[in-house]
This record gives C-alpha cells, structure tokens and sequence, in this order.
C-alpha cells in the first residue's frame, strides 16, 4: 500500500507533542504477560537507576506466573527489594497516583513492606498528589538508567496480567490475595532507547519534582540495556512523546494530546484504526462527525471494552457513550463508522484498557490517553509516537499497518495474513473485519443501551467524573450525585 498523505506533519514540538527524539529500537508490546516479563529482564540489568511513574502499583502480583523458578523473586515488591540488593549502586523511585496512605497501605503493598521502603535510602517511595482536586496521575511509565524506558498504557498491579491468547479461564489469571480469578484483559505499551529514553528520564524527573520537591539527577551513561528477548518493532525512528498536564500551582496547562488526536482525525485519508477504554469526549466525536460527513473521509474504527470497569464508571462513561454514539451514527451518512467489542472464544467480553491510534500508514500512537475528557485536560497523561514523512520509508509504513493488523488479528482470532488479504480483496478496513467476524473469538458490533433519566439529565458529558478542565465543576457535580437517591 503507497501512502497519499501530504502537507505538514501531524507531530509538531510545542502544539502536538512535547519533543521529538531518536530511538534505535521500539517495540510494542502487546498485553501484560509479555510486559511483566520483559520488565523483570529490563530491572535485573539495571546498574543506576530505575524509576516506576505510574497510577497504581501493586507489589503482591507475579511479574510472571508461567516461570515456576526460585532463583529470582516472582512477587514485585520482594522483586525490588532483591534488585537493590544484588546491586549495591542501584536505587529505584516509586511514584504513586495519592490515593492516600492508608489506601496505599491497603491498595498493592502491605505495611511492612511500604515502611521498610519508605526508610530505605535505596527505594524511594513517594505519593504524586500534585493536580487539582479530583485529578489523577495517570502515566505511566519506567525508565532504566536513561538508556530504556517503557511508555504506554499498562499499570503494574492487579487484575492486568493476561496473555494475547485471552482465554475464558486461565488459573494464571488470578487475584494476589484472594487467588480469585478475574476475566480477560488487553492492554499495550511501548519500549524505546536511545534519545527517546533519555527524554522520558526527564520527564520522570521532572514528574517526580513536582510531586516531592526533590531534584534528580539523571544517570551515567550506560550500554547495552536492551532487554534480552524482546524483538523491536521498528528501527531508527523519531519518537514524539506527547502530555497532558493540568493547571496546577504555577505550572501551565498542557494539551498536547488533545491537540494530536484532532490533527490525526483531522488528517486521516483513508482509516482511523483506535483502540481506547472509553469514548467519552465530545470535543473528538464532533470532530469525527465531520469527517464521517465529507464524501471521501476515512472509515473510523473504534476497539472499546462492553462496559467500564465500576459501576459508577459505566454510569457516566458509558452513558457519555451512548450520546456521542447518537451524534456519530446522524453523521455517518456514507456508513464509514464502527465501534465493536472483542470476545473471547467462548462469548466473554475482553476488557480494553489499551490506548493506541493508527492513521492510514503514517501515524502510530501508543500511551496511557483515552478518548474520554479526563486525558484531554484533567489528568496527567504520556503518549508516544512515530510518524513517517510524505513519500518517505516504505518500510516503516508497512510495519506501522502491520502492528494495526496484528491487533485486528488477536481481536478476530485470526491470522495476520488473513487480515491483510481481507483488506487487499475488498480496499476497506470495515469490510475486512466484517468478512472475518464470526462465532467464538471475534469483534462484536456495540449496540447502546437505552438511557434511564437519571443517564440522560444527570451524567452529561464534560462533568462529574469525566470534566474537561479542572473546575468546581467537579466538586459541585459529584455532590449532586451522590444527594440523589
């Protein structure tokens, strides 16, 4: 496939992303079991520093329950505290979402393994609370002595591990405490060296001042931190690393990200392939509406869970969806538009949770954003990036529409092959997946639920749970929330 794209670049420093820098190797990594294991390779090799930014950490889960050995510790917290020791120059930051410390205490750690962190000189655990009410910090990313750093979607605690084989019931998939077992999740990050991992070490650094007041120094130069095993998915590219910041103290409000994702709507020629855990922002379905309007714009397909995660998640997100999904059904008038949800072989819903877009052949992004309000303006949020300039790198383009490819693949239970043959034969991504849609493992058409009056004249987009910009919008909202009975 030759791309048509032209004009100026989607990746721009300043409006569409933060920097651009060089990687000699990125991969994308698919799902938890593979992440968690590639973690476990990546620290043991750590000789400086490592630095876990994230919104949630669970230090009872198995980085990797299928290896049955005890030469390593499997259980993340015992793991860290075995890294430093093995180690005597290695230090590790924890950085955590503030829930609270008694949430953290009762959330992924127990007591005396949290006290004994919070003593130690070597691991360093700290509490982000630097946002606005009702905010979270929700990156999440690793970084390794500036020389690798994972970026994406993937938290490191419970209720994440699945392989992509997503089955109906894996005894590995289980709970930390309670060994109940949870159902089936997809989920995605990213890994890059070189400059890109260096720019992600500042960007820890800088995340980690603003939480504790502490400066960081950056790690001596290091060689050869590419974990073993891990294959990359493209090299020598430019990696744009894009934010969300809220307004908070003296620092400035970032959009990066909502600024991305309208410049790809907006420059999508032929597909707009997008896999996010909500669909939730109005500010990007008017956007799709007007392209989905136009005689010749793209087909968009969206990959979404059934239903959130919590109750009162469902309420206001999957209300929000419903609603936008009214807005994007009167506009698609040439039928280019799909939202489906992916089961396992046996008719149980996949959770989403993984956070990617791909535009046309030229455009690939992976990060911890959804297509909800919260990642546009509220939360603190990190994306990755590759673009391929016009007429440029054949190459990279067919790896960019194969990783695309491979997810339809894993969502369709079929093979790659399969998928690429279908878009060959009928020139349409939804006609493709379409064709391969059957029984068992597949994609499922999403079909809203009728809202209740309370869904209708309550939960409204940009409010309550799902705000646009820090506000008393929040406080105000969930009070009259909670007042109805």
């Amino acid at each position: 496939m030759t791309s048509e794209d032209s004009g100026s670049p989607i990746l721009k420093p300043g409006k569409t992303c933060w920097r651009i820098e060089h990687a000699q190797r990125l991969s994308v990594i698919v799902d938890a079991a593979d992440y968690f294991k590639t973690i476990r390779v990546a620290i043991r090799q750590a000789r400086h520093t490592v630095m876990l930014i994230g919104w949630d950490f669970d230090t009872r889960i198995k980085l990797d329950p299928l290896d049955g050995s005890t030469d390593v510790p499997n259980r993340l917290g015992k793991f860290l505290s075995w890294a430093v020791k093995r180690r005597p120059d290695l230090k590790i930051y924890i950085l955590k979402w503030d829930l609270g410390m008694v949430q953290a205490l009762g959330r992924g750690a127990t007591p005396m393994l949290v006290f004994d962190w919070m003593t130690n000189s070597r691991i360093r655990f700290k509490l982000d609370h630097a946002h606005p009410p009702g905010a979270t910090h929700h990156q999440k990313i690793v970084v390794i002595d500036d020389a690798l750093a994972f970026c994406g979607g993937i938290d490191m605690t419970a209720d994440r591990w699945d392989t992509r084989e997503h089955r109906d019931e894996d005894p590995h998939r289980t709970r930390p405490t309670t060994k109940r077992l949870y159902g089936p999740w997809h989920d995605m990050t990213t890994a890059v060296d070189g400059d890109a991992a260096r720019a992600l070490g500042d960007l820890a650094r800088d995340r980690w001042k603003r939480a504790t007041g502490e400066v960081l120094e950056p790690a001596p130069p290091v060689s050869g931190a590419w974990p073993e095993g891990l294959d990359p998915s493209m090299t020598d590219v430019d990696v744009a690393i894009s934010r969300t910041q809220p307004a908070f103290g003296d620092d400035a409000a970032v959009h990066e990200i909502e600024a991305l994702y309208m410049a790809a709507i907006a420059g999508a020629k032929r597909t707009l392939y997008i896999e996010s855990q909500y669909f939730a922002s109005r500010k990007l379905a008017e956007a799709m509406a007007a392209r989905l309007r136009e005689p010749d714009g793209p087909e968009i397909v969206i990959v979404n869970p059934e239903e959130a995660d919590g109750w009162l998640e469902e309420e206001v997100m999957g209300s929000s969806r419903v609603r936008l999904l009214r807005l994007i059904r009167k506009a698609d008038v040439h039928n280019r538009f799909r939202l489906y949800t992916p089961v396992t072989e046996g008719g149980t819903p996949i959770y989403v949770h993984a956070k990617a877009l791909v535009m046309d052949d030229r455009l690939l992004r992976v990060g911890s954003s959804n297509l909800n309000n919260r990642s546009q303006g509220y939360d603190t949020e990190c994306d990755l990036s590759v673009e391929v300039p016009p007429g440029e790198r054949e190459e990279l383009r067919q790896k960019i529409v194969g990783l695309r490819n491979d997810l339809l693949a894993e969502h369709l239970g079929v093979e790659n092959e399969a998928v690429e043959s279908a878009i060959a034969d009928s020139g349409s991504l939804i006609a493709a997946i379409e064709s391969l849609r059957g029984s068992g493992r597949t994609l499922v058409p999403f079909d809203p639920p009728e809202l209740n009056a309370v869904e209708e004249e309550v939960l409204g987009e940009n409010d309550l749970m799902d705000p646009e910009r820090p506000s008393r919008a929040w406080r105000n909202g969930i009070m009259s929330l909670f007042s109805r009975k």
